[in-house]
């Protein structure tokens, strides 16, 4: 089974320095249909003005993955992080009990492109953690890359939970199958570009969620930048 979020159903809000469009509920947007997938909490895609932000705020007991499409995003937290996240970079902090952190752009003249994603641990109460670590283009192009896992293997972001976020770069001419184990479900997606998926076409903004489906057949129809998330 395949259920399709398009793009323009998701959530927006327009702050002016802010232009977000939130794929799951989150802050003021609440849709009971829409709470999640599996183990995946939010799928936010923001872009900020230069300049602009988020000033200091605390989040508790959750996976905070960050994935850069364009621009630079200046992060410090509690923890005595600081840090620049570009596109190829993949974030994870981990808030655990509780932390506290600040995100801006960090240019002055730039449009800050960013996705932000929330995977809810499987303990609560964790030690607050940060992981960064960055994956080349050349890695991810005309193929998936596994950036994110449990394990952290391949080199991937090692998360408090057993999902697997691949990156994927697609040509026209790229063509891909991936297969899930049995019992597991699939989210993908669609950062930028045009991509069919079982059969179904999907565009920029576009997310699907599988279930009952083992196979995905992926077929850019444009260039197309994506997230695979392989979940129980």
């Amino acid at each position: 089974m395949i259920r399709i979020r398009r793009s323009e159903e998701r959530g927006h809000f327009d702050f002016g320095w802010l232009d977000t469009r939130h794929t799951f509920s989150f802050g003021d947007y609440h849709d009971p249909e829409h709470m999640g997938f599996r183990h995946l909490r939010v799928l936010n895609e923001d872009r900020v003005r230069p300049g602009a932000g988020f000033p200091t705020h605390g989040h508790r007991d959750m996976e905070i993955l960050t994935y850069v499409l364009a621009g630079a995003l200046e992060h410090k937290d509690s923890l005595g992080t600081g840090s620049v996240i570009r596109p190829g970079d993949v974030q994870r902090m981990s808030a655990g009990t509780g932390v506290l952190h600040s995100e801006f752009n960090a240019s002055k003249a730039e449009l800050l492109h960013l996705l932000q994603i929330w995977v809810v641990p499987e303990t609560r109460g964790l030690a607050p953690g940060y992981e960064q670590k960055h994956f080349p283009e050349a890695e991810r192009r005309s193929r998936l890359r596994l950036v994110a896992s449990r394990d952290g293997r391949e080199g991937s972001v090692s998360l408090h939970q057993d999902v697997d976020l691949y990156a994927g770069i697609l040509e026209r001419a790229d063509a891909l199958d991936f297969a899930l184990r049995p019992e597991r479900n699939a989210w993908v997606q669609v950062a930028h570009g045009e991509l069919e998926l079982n059969g179904h076409p999907l565009r920029s903004g576009d997310g699907a969620a599988l279930s009952d489906t083992w196979h995905l057949h992926l077929i850019p129809r444009r260039p197309v930048e994506l997230l695979l998330f392989d979940l129980p």
